[in-house]
C-alpha cells in the first residue's frame, strides 16, 4: 500500500495518462450520444422525457430542495461521526473528526457515479492513509462494525415489507409448513448446512485478517462506548435518510406515510445490492416505481420522475460537499493527491480481490481435473479367478 498521506510530491499526472482519461471520457460521451440517437430512431422521445423531468425538478420549491440537502448533509456527517467513534477507540490519539468525515463524504460522492461501490474502498484507503497505525484489515473491521446498525435497520425494513403484505405470514410461511412439513424441514436443514459450509470456507480468510482486524473492532468490547459513539450517530443518520426520502416524496405530491417511506427505502436497498450500474442508476428507478405502485398506487411516470430527481439532486450535492470538505480539510493540492492515491489503491485492491477469486476458481478446477486424472490412471484391481475343482486322484 502506498503511503498516500506522506507522499506529497507526485507532481502532475503524465500527459499520456491525462490524454488517456480524456479519450475515455470522450468515448463515453460518444457512446451516450449514439445510444440516445438510436432511441430517437426507435421512437423513444428521450429529449421530451428529459424536458419533462427538468420541468418537474424546476417545480420543486426551494425550501424542499434546501431541506433535502440539509438532511443529506446531516446524514453524511453523522455517518462519518460513527466511523470517527469506531476508529478513535481503535487508534487513540491518531484520529481527528474532520479528516474522517471528509473521507466518508468522498466515498459517498464516488459511489454516486462509480460502479461496484468503489467509493467505499476509497474511504477505507483514505483511513489507512490518514491514520498512522491503521491497516487495511483494521479499516475493513471498522467498516464491518459501522455496518452492524445498518444491517439491523435493513432487516427491520425487509421484515416490515414482508409483513405488510396481507396474509403474507399465513400464506407464505404458515401454509407451507402445514402443507409440506417434510419439505420445510429439508429446506431449513439445507440452509443450516449451507451456512456451516460457507463458514468453513471463509474461516481461513477470517483468521488471516483477524490479527489486524481485531484492533479496528475494539470498540465492540466497550458496549456503552459503541452505543454512544457508533450506534447512536448511525441511527440518527438513518433517520436523516428517511427524512430525505419523505421531503422529496412530498415535493412530487406523493403520499408521505411510514409505509411509503419504508417501501422506497427497501426497494432502494435492493437496487443497491443488485446494482451493475454506477450509483444503481436505472435499477433504483425501476424498483422505486414498483414499490410506490405496490404500496400507494403511484403512477409509474410520477414515481420514476421522483426517483430520478432525488438521485440527481442528492448525487450532485454529495459531490459538491465532498469537494468543499476536501479543499477545507486537506487543501486543493493535498486533497487531490490523497483522493487520487486512495482511488488508485482502491482500484488495485478491487482488481486484486477479483484476480484472487479467479485464481482460487482455477486452482479448484485444476484440482478436480487432477483428481479425475489420477483416478483414471489407477490400474484396475485384478479380479480373482474362480476356484478350480481339484481333479480326482
Amino acid at each position: 500500500m502506498s503511503q498516500i498521506a506522506a507522499e506529497t510530491s507526485h507532481g502532475h499526472a503524465p500527459e499520456e495518462g491525462r490524454w488517456h482519461r480524456l479519450l475515455k471520457i470522450a468515448a463515453v460521451l460518444l457512446g451516450l450520444t449514439i445510444f440516445v440517437a438510436f432511441l430517437d430512431l426507435a421512437g423513444v422521445d428521450v429529449g421530451g422525457w428529459f424536458e419533462d423531468l427538468w420541468d418537474q425538478i424546476r417545480e420543486l420549491s426551494l425550501h424542499t430542495i434546501v431541506l433535502g440537502l440539509v438532511l443529506q448533509t446531516a446524514q453524511t456527517t453523522l455517518a462519518g461521526l460513527s466511523y470517527y467513534g469506531i476508529l478513535r477507540a481503535a487508534y487513540p490519539g491518531e484520529v481527528r473528526i474532520a479528516p474522517i468525515v471528509t473521507a466518508y463524504a468522498v466515498g459517498v460522492a464516488m459511489n454516486g457515479f462509480l460502479p461496484a461501490n468503489i467509493g467505499t474502498f476509497v474511504t477505507l484507503m483514505m483511513f489507512v492513509a490518514i491514520i498512522p497505525s491503521c491497516t487495511v484489515g483494521g479499516a475493513i473491521a471498522a467498516y464491518l462494525v459501522q455496518k452492524i446498525f445498518y444491517t439491523i435497520a435493513g432487516t427491520f425494513v425487509y421484515l416490515y415489507l414482508f409483513l405488510s403484505v396481507p396474509n403474507s405470514f399465513d400464506t407464505n410461511i404458515g401454509g407451507d409448513l402445514k402443507d409440506h412439513p417434510v419439505s420445510a424441514i429439508i429446506i431449513l436443514a439445507g440452509g443450516a448446512l449451507l451456512v456451516v459450509m460457507l463458514g468453513r470456507i471463509f474461516w481461513r480468510q477470517v483468521k488471516k485478517l483477524w490479527a489486524q482486524a481485531k484492533q479496528g473492532g475494539v470498540i465492540l468490547t466497550r458496549p456503552r462506548e459503541y452505543l454512544l459513539r457508533a450506534a447512536l450517530p448511525s441511527f440518527l443518520a438513518w433517520l436523516c435518510k428517511l427524512g430525505v426520502i419523505a421531503v422529496f416524496l412530498a415535493g412530487f405530491a406523493i403520499p408521505v406515510t411510514f409505509e411509503s417511506v419504508m417501501w422506497v427505502t427497501g426497494s432502494g436497498s435492493l437496487a443497491n445490492v443488485a446494482s451493475v450500474t454506477p450509483g444503481a442508476a436505472g435499477i433504483t428507478q425501476a424498483t422505486n416505481a414498483l414499490a410506490l405502485d405496490t404500496c400507494c398506487d403511484v403512477p409509474r411516470d410520477t414515481a420514476v420522475a421522483y426517483s430520478t430527481a432525488q438521485q440527481l439532486v442528492i448525487t450532485a450535492w454529495n459531490v459538491t460537499l465532498a469537494i468543499i470538505l476536501v479543499v477545507i480539510v486537506f487543501g486543493w493540492t493535498g486533497g487531490k493527491q490523497l483522493v487520487g492515491g486512495a482511488y488508485d489503491d482502491a482500484k488495485e485492491r478491487a482488481a486484486d480481490m477479483k484476480e484472487q477469486r479467479k485464481e482460487r476458481k482455477r486452482e479448484k478446477r485444476e484440482e478436480r481435473r487432477n483428481h479425475l486424472r489420477r483416478r483414471d490412471d489407477e490400474p484396475d484391481e485384478p479380479v480373482p479367478a474362480p476356484d478350480q475343482p481339484s481333479a480326482s486322484p
